[in-house]
């Protein structure tokens, strides 16, 4: 059997892939990895707006409650609202049912350990190998032993919009902010949170049907989001994903602000207030240049990981550093969170820009993305590599390095699921990185195929 954990947990296709039989296994196998020892164990198990969720939690919560262990339901909530509450509520495991911001046709189950973080590769893998194994050696309980179900909504929403509005000490009143919660999860935290710091809401793709989940909205699609703040004349916008741990802001002028800019914003403003650790940020190599470039005139660094926030996490707590995240939006605060938190990223820009009294787009300008572009070589699976073996492709990787010297970079990425090799390009002229691009993807294209 391949492996069944991804880079967030096990996703596919709700009802052919990620079925209910699979959901139980997982909620059986996970619940006894995860509360091994623990005589009576309570797991806090939460979802996003999709149709899929219901039969979902039903089989998962089945599955918890078979190896004798309470799963308290709290709903519709967004995935780092599980991740804190799973520390507030003492619980010894969360789960959230999401597929982030794929579309309504996927879901996903994601674990988290009783201290709010994804798990290791390690407690994935006896996941899976106590499902493979058929559960062999494991005993169930009966009678009293059996778990139970118990709903704590109202609570849990509650819970939730008051710690994320006790990350900012300012309140919001006079600040003009429009809300694309993407049909998800954050239709009622992120709305609540804002109206209650004081600030003009106007909130877009608020109402769920189970199927309008990121359907050209949210992060993924913030075109209306940009539209909207123009027209209506508000300060800024903020789109999130479908289970809200991503967060992306639009300018006063109708500007994308990705997690690039977001990072530098923030980082500009804990380093001022001597709160950022070692003044470094952790980003992944996709993040642009311009980052870099930004936060060296501000004396401070970026530390780069491989693509995937579980990995900016993993050098986060292995280093001790406070601020990392993606492009994306995934915007990790280990201060407040142990996870990316939309909410919360949305409420810290929004302070910044209420407490210097700058338009966000003046913020923003302390970067300027390099113009970046992606090519892609097919190649058969078993040559992915072969820009690292073949000695004209290496060459030709040192002259482009050596050509763009320190005003841009080469990054070749093979991809984990298609037959390809991405090759990226950053550099000062879009013309010149767009036919180095296609011509270096081109040369390990035909060697690959020869």
């Amino acid at each position: 059997m391949h492996r069944i954990f991804g880079t967030d947990g096990v996703r596919g296709i709700a009802n052919r892939e990620l079925t209910s039989e699979l959901a139980y296994k997982l909620g059986k196998a996970g619940a006894y990895v995860l509360t091994e020892e623990v005589h009576k164990p309570k797991i806090l198990v939460g979802m996003d707006t999709r149709i899929s969720g219901d039969m979902l939690e039903g089989a998962l919560v089945s599955g918890i409650l078979s190896i004798g262990a309470e799963a308290i339901c709290i709903g519709v909530i967004p995935t780092p609202a599980v991740a804190y509450l799973t520390r507030k509520y003492g619980a010894d495991a969360g789960v959230v049912i999401s597929a982030s911001h794929n579309p309504v046709e996927y879901n996903g189950i994601k674990f988290f350990n009783g201290s709010g973080y994804k798990l290791s590769d390690e407690l994935e893998d006896k996941i899976q190998y106590i499902i493979e194994s058929d559960f062999k050696g494991i005993s169930v309980p009966s009678g009293a032993q059996i778990g139970r179900k118990i709903v704590e909504r109202e609570d849990a929403l509650k819970s939730y919009v008051d710690f994320a509005k006790s990350t900012i000490d300012i309140d919001l009143k006079g600040l003009k902010v429009v809300l694309d919660c993407a049909n998800g999860a954050s239709y009622i935290t992120s709305v609540r949170a804002f109206e209650e710091l004081g600030a003009r809401v106007k909130v877009i793709n608020n109402k769920p049907d189970g199927i309008n989940i990121n359907d050209n909205c949210g992060s993924t699609h913030p075109e209306q989001l940009m539209k909207t703040v123009v027209e209506d004349g508000f300060d800024l916008g903020l789109a999130f994903d479908g289970d809200a741990d991503r967060c992306l802001a639009v300018d006063e002028k109708g500007n994308l602000i990705n997690g690039d800019f977001i990072m530098a914003i923030i980082g500009k403003s804990l380093k001022d207030q001597g709160r950022l650790y070692k003044n470094t940020v952790v980003v992944t190599v996709m993040s642009n240049m311009g980052l870099d470039k930004a936060l060296e005139k501000e004396k401070m660094i970026t530390v780069k990981t491989k693509v995937g926030d579980r990995y900016v996490l993993e050098k986060m707590i292995k280093e001790g550093y406070k601020l990392g995240g993606e492009q994306s939006g995934h915007i990790i605060m280990l201060d407040y969170n142990t996870t990316g938190d939309g909410l919360v990223t949305a409420l810290q820009i929004s302070s910044i820009v209420k407490k210097s009294g700058k338009k966000l787009s003046e913020l923003a300008s302390m970067m300027k993305n390099l113009p970046q572009v992606l090519a892609n070589a097919k190649v058969p699976n078993e040559k992915k590599n072969i820009y690292e073996e073949d000695k004209e492709i290496e060459e030709k990787i040192r002259e482009i390095s050596q050509k763009l010297d320190g005003c841009g970079r080469v990054l070749i990425r093979p991809s984990g699921t298609e037959p390809l090799v991405r090759v990226m390009l950053e550099g000062e002229d879009q013309n010149e990185i767009d036919k180095i691009a296609q011509d270096l993807a081109q040369l390990i294209q035909k060697k690959a195929n020869l």
